[in-house]
């Protein structure tokens, strides 16, 4: 099997991701993510949150809708340019990206190993990515709406509510984790390319002089983060977009890109310098203007606009690449001990001796008030130890007959697997000093 191969067994026998709608056959592009992909994905957002919204004094929230007024995507340019170049193969009219050069030679490589050589390509035609969808009871060319391809153009069309219910003032930045949805023509690779996905952007609102030292500000504390997830530094890189790739708003556009094993190289963050595009064209519009007057100099203008955006699949996706570790016979997920779904396991040692599971629930209940804790009483404990391993859980407490005399517990280390014995009265301050909260 391919490490892609592994995770992905490992994801579905380990409750974090499933095929949507499994028992149907699943559909391309959607996934589920089960009980320890919600909890990996919800660690990974509040640390997003943690970091780009409650720890600043200059940054705001927002939850906009999904569905916005059919405008907003015109103004914005998606319904007449939100597209992929579509080519479909002769032989068996499969259809591919004309922009993804890696997967259309690996789509004539599966024929040529069929013995088929002549394959060719029709011409490159524009495909629209919105999910579009009707308004209320009439499926008409009036009730046309489309779901969001991206979660920022709700953050602009709020641009000004936010300036005049709250105080904030240039600079500052509008925050938000949403889904979108984007009918890509080839899903695929996991989680790295679907159809429905959550972004985490930020959208920070500069003069237009001081554009160029924000975007540079942003481009260095969005790496600082990727590498405290515990992405080593060999596995992650910044890309420049060409000019012929850069979205026709951008002066400037780059890649965080992750180094996934078995593809190389891939985004997993973007940051642009959107200019005063989408506040401009806003106003256009809507004949809402959208300018900024200057106190000081008494200068109108339309604020420049920085774009760091992720995706929290495609980077949960990268994590999992960077802790997936083969120890021997063991799997191990060496997340950070913070995004880990539990940072602790509890266990009785035999689980039909009463005691022992009556003293264990006390100290799973105690270790539950404090820290993500998961209780785990199947099977033998060699095979609790490997489960626990798999989801990536740091520690590992055992209760057994000796703790029911002295008060002390056994607390297995996930990446070392040494095991220290200690009092249930020192687990807390044990476990918060360990794994570093």
């Amino acid at each position: 099997m391919t490490k892609l191969e592994e995770i992905i067994a490992l994801c579905k026998r380990r409750g974090f991701v499933y095929p949507t709608s499994d028992i149907y056959g699943g559909i391309g592009g959607f996934y589920d993510l089960g009980p320890q992909g919600v909890a990996l994905a919800r660690n990974i957002k509040d640390a997003w949150w943690k970091e780009m919204v409650t720890s600043r004094d200059d940054v705001v929230g927002l939850d906009s809708s999904i569905i916005l007024n059919p405008k907003t995507w015109e103004a914005s340019g998606h319904v007449a340019a939100f597209t992929d170049p579509l080519i479909e193969c002769k032989v068996c009219h499969s259809r591919l990206r004309a922009d993804q050069e890696d997967e259309i030679a690996a789509h004539v490589a599966s024929h040529k190993a069929k013995g088929e050589k002549d394959v060719t390509f029709t011409e490159p035609r524009q495909f629209n990515l919105l999910f579009k969808t009707f308004v209320g009871p009439v499926e008409d060319s009036k009730s046309v709406a489309y779901l969001r391809g991206e979660t920022c153009q709700g953050i602009f069309t709020n641009f000004n509510n936010i300036m005049t219910s709250n105080r904030v003032k240039i600079p500052f930045g509008i925050a938000q984790i949403g889904k979108a949805f984007r009918n890509e023509v080839t899903p695929g690779k996991f989680l790295f390319r679907v159809r429905e996905f959550e972004q985490m952007e930020l959208e920070y609102f500069v003069e237009p002089k001081d554009a160029d030292s924000a975007f540079a500000m942003w481009k260095g504390k969005r790496m600082a983060w990727h590498l405290s997830l515990g992405i080593s530094k060999e596995n992650i890189r910044f890309r420049q977009h060409e000019a012929t790739e850069r979205a026709h708003y951008a002066s400037d556009s780059w890649d965080i890109e992750y180094n996934f094993p078995e593809w190389g190289f891939k985004e997993v963050e973007g940051i642009a310098n959107r200019t005063d595009y989408d506040l401009k064209t806003h106003s256009k519009w809507s004949g809402k203007e959208l300018k900024v007057v200057n106190q000081e100099t008494n200068e109108s203008y339309y604020p420049y606009v920085i774009e760091p955006s992720v995706g929290v699949t495609r980077l949960m996706l990268a994590l999992l690449f960077e802790a997936f570790t083969k120890d021997g016979d063991r799997t191990v997920l060496k997340l950070k001990p913070s995004l880990a779904p539990f940072m602790v396991a509890v266990f009785p040692l035999l689980p039909n001796k009463p005691d022992l599971v009556t003293k264990a629930r006390e100290v799973y209940q105690m270790l539950k008030s404090v820290f993500p804790t998961t209780w785990d009483d199947r099977g033998n404990i060699g095979k609790r130890y490997l489960a626990q391993d798999e989801i990536g859980t740091p520690w590992c407490v055992t209760i057994d007959f000796t703790t029911l005399e002295d008060g002390a517990v056994t607390i297995r280390n996930r990446d070392t697997t040494k095991q220290e014995r200690i009092q249930i009265s020192a687990l807390i301050d044990y476990i918060r000093t360990n794994i570093q909260l």
